[in-house]
């Protein structure tokens, strides 16, 4: 079912959209914590040591596909904003065609480069050979990456945030049981584990794009709507290389920290990477609420409702802040128990009180990571990715100067800067690139009223009533012939 994001109370809109995004996300990070949880508690701490260590990797190359799918998305919720039905489906089509290219080029690329990666990142000889093994097995099922994020992107953008939490629930039941199956059953180590996420993958993309099909029929593709067309594919790489290129290019500065952390040791790589496994369920939903917030962004701003995003960045910041400030005390209390997930608490004493402390330094600047997440996702959803993705290089930039200058001088506490740093320097980068943003569109909106009221001849616009943009967006589109005019019923 598609949900209109122009109309309805923003904060209530906001939130109902973000809740099921919330609870598919936590299934989509279950879905990669079966991984870590079942190989740190039956295959032990250097098999978890491994795993971990290609985290950085992992969201290097698969980070690029999810926001390159992301960023597809955009100009279709914005072509659903305008109720531009042919434009969107050959948008949907053409972003198909894009997949497809970039999945094989990646895939081909990736598993080959794999060692390489792995040891020009210092990775310790002892869980060398077996992070190499999980992470080539991973990178196999990129084309299944694609083909589910594609789709719940498709999704989204119509405003269906439901359906992807469906086929989540089922794919991680699955992957679990897939996981103890290989890993206990046969004792594949983490190779079963791979295996298990790759099967996983397949299934959830290949049941997203038949439920899809059948499910939506404003997408059934008119004739020459398949078409490959150029145009459209530069407007979608505009969006969606920026998107993808933002998720890597702040992997990268992971990738150099780990690198960093990889010379600490195994024990050092183990405490780092249970701690940001609980780290990445408490920012669940922060990130679920920019990703509600492209979707919003993209859909006012086809129906040129500014004034909406407007109301809306600073609802999703107000849910945000109050978010951090209770992870913030829940961390404080039950961290432990997180933990004890991935790791035997009693038997792994020092590595527990690491990541404890890691946590800690993490959680105190929470805020600073839900705001970046709503401004950047804004940004994108309002059709400026490359701009977003100086935010990206902002994080980048402040992971290496702490890789490179604190931790060979404070070690494991240098390591616990890291991330705060990196989400400082993109907020002072992120709020003014917002603000010019919304002037931008604004002035540009302002001059498409002008022209289309020097078209029809007009000296003067209605007058605006109290909802401003939000009750001029009709008349506009109306004049510009963005959308029909809404009918009158009899009687009115």
């Amino acid at each position: 079912m598609t949900k209109d994001l122009t109309c309805g109370a923003p904060l209530r809109v906001i939130a109902l959209f973000t809740l099921p995004l919330v609870l598919g996300n936590l299934f989509q990070q279950f879905y990669a914590l079966a991984d870590t949880i079942i190989v740190g508690r039956f295959v032990g701490v250097n098999a978890l040591a491994a795993v971990g260590a290609t985290g950085a990797v992992n969201y290097l190359i698969i980070g690029f596909c999810t926001g390159i799918c992301s960023g597809f998305a955009i100009p279709i919720a914005q072509q659903f904003g305008a109720r531009d039905l042919p434009a969107m489906r050959r948008s949907i089509a053409n972003a198909a065609w894009l997949c497809l290219g970039f999945g094989g080029v990646l895939t081909a690329a990736t598993v080959a480069l794999t060692r390489p990666i792995m040891q020009l990142m210092q990775t310790p000889a002892d869980i060398l050979d077996d992070a190499c093994l999980y992470i080539g097995w991973i990178f196999a099922g990129i084309p299944f990456v694609f083909l589910y994020n594609m789709a719940s992107a498709i999704m989204r953008a119509l405003g269906d945030s439901k359906t992807p939490l469906y086929f989540l629930v089922l794919t991680s039941l699955l992957n679990v049981g897939l996981d103890l199956y290989f890993i206990i059953q046969f004792d594949m180590g983490v190779l079963g584990a791979a295996v298990a996420t790759d099967l996983s993958q397949a299934v959830s993309g290949v049941a997203s794009f038949v439920y899809m099909r059948r499910r939506f029929t404003m997408l059934k593709m008119q004739p020459g709507e398949t078409r490959f067309d150029r145009a459209i594919c530069r407007r979608l790489c505009a969006m969606g290389l920026p998107m993808g290129l933002q998720c890597s290019i702040t992997a990268i500065g992971s990738v150099i920290m780990q690198s960093a952390v990889n010379v600490l040791g195994s024990t050092a790589v183990a405490a780092v990477t249970a701690a940001s496994k609980t780290q990445n369920l408490l920012t669940v939903p922060l990130e679920s609420i920019g990703t509600a917030m492209a979707t919003y962004s993209g859909q006012n701003l086809g129906a040129a409702q500014l004034g909406r995003v407007r109301r809306g960045v600073r609802c999703a910041n107000g849910i945000a802040i109050a978010y951090s400030l209770a992870a913030l005390v829940a961390l404080h209390y039950f961290d432990i128990y997180v933990i004890a997930l991935f790791l035997d608490t009693s038997a792994e004493a020092a590595i527990v009180e690491m990541a404890r402390e890691y946590m800690f330094w993490n959680s105190l600047f929470f805020i600073a990571l839900g705001l970046l997440i709503v401004w950047r996702y804004s940004i994108q959803g309002l059709g400026y990715s490359s701009l977003a993705m100086l935010a990206g290089v902002a994080e980048m930039v402040a992971r290496i100067g702490v890789a490179v200058a604190l931790v060979p001088m404070l070690g494991y506490f240098g390591a616990e800067l890291s991330n705060p740093a990196a989400w400082v320097a993109a907020c002072l980068l992120l709020y003014p690139a917002y603000r010019w943003t919304l002037r931008q569109l604004q002035n540009d909106l302002s001059a498409r009223r002008l022209a289309a009221l020097h078209k029809i001849g007009l000296r003067a616009a209605p007058a605006p009533q109290k909802n401003g943009d939000a009750c001029f967006a009709p008349w506009m589109c109306a004049i510009l012939k963005k959308r029909p005019q809404p009918t009158r019923k009899k009687g009115a």
